[in-house]
């Protein structure tokens, strides 16, 4: 720890509590909403990627990577999806900057022993990543539907609702707010969550594109 040598404020504590700001794409935003809208009743997880210039300043998330809409536990299939999610983010100049994820129930936001030991070892590699937990009785309304999890005094806590992630002025954003509502018409009436295929849909069939989902992301993405 150091402290400035002015006044005494302990700057590593200060940097640690300012969340630095979140900015997700469309791109990365569909492939997450259309990756929940086709496994609805299990759980589902997978990787933002993205940029940041220094640690404390802006998250820009550029694109999405889904993992599995299976899982229970820390498999050997998770960490090889995951592996090859951080080679591509490092191929295209990305970084892994947050980790999202889906419970079975709808109304569990809580990022579990799986998420959180997840985090762990992605937080190894980028300080300021962040956990988004889809919350089931936002999912398909107009509200961005995603909870935030950040690290801070040695745990994972949930950003209070009291902050209004993803509202005007929030240090989380979509890169535009009709985001929830465009994915939604692309399910309902389009069905691009169809042809959605992750990392477990990779392992029963190799043709299908799981990391970039070419055929599913709408064109005004």
């Amino acid at each position: 720890m150091f402290k400035d040598s002015a006044d005494g404020i302990n700057i590593d504590l200060l940097s640690s509590s300012m969340a630095p700001t979140v900015r997700i794409s469309a791109v990365a935003y569909y492939k997450l909403y259309f990756h929940a809208a086709k496994h609805p009743h299990q759980p589902v997880n997978g990787v933002f990627l993205g940029t940041q210039d220094k640690v404390g300043g802006p998250i820009e998330v550029q694109d999405a990577v889904p993992l599995l809409h299976h899982w229970t536990s820390l498999s050997p299939m998770m960490e090889i999806g995951l592996d090859l999610a951080g080679q591509f983010a490092q191929e295209n100049g990305l970084k892994i900057v947050a980790y999202y994820q889906a419970q079975r129930n709808v109304g569990d936001v809580g990022l579990g022993p799986v998420g959180e030991k997840l985090l762990g070892r992605l937080r190894e590699q980028f300080k300021d990543v962040v956990g988004f937990v889809i919350d089931g009785e936002d999912f398909g309304t107009d509200k961005a539907a995603l909870n935030p999890w950040t690290y801070s005094g040695d745990q994972w806590k949930a950003v209070p609702p009291s902050d209004k992630p993803f509202s005007q002025g929030s240090v989380y954003q979509l890169s535009s707010p009709d985001l929830p509502t465009k994915a939604l018409h692309y399910v309902r009436e389009e069905g691009h969550h169809q042809a959605f295929g992750d990392f477990d849909d990779h392992l029963e069939d190799v043709t299908i594109d799981w990391i970039r989902n070419r055929t599913c992301i709408p064109i005004d993405a």
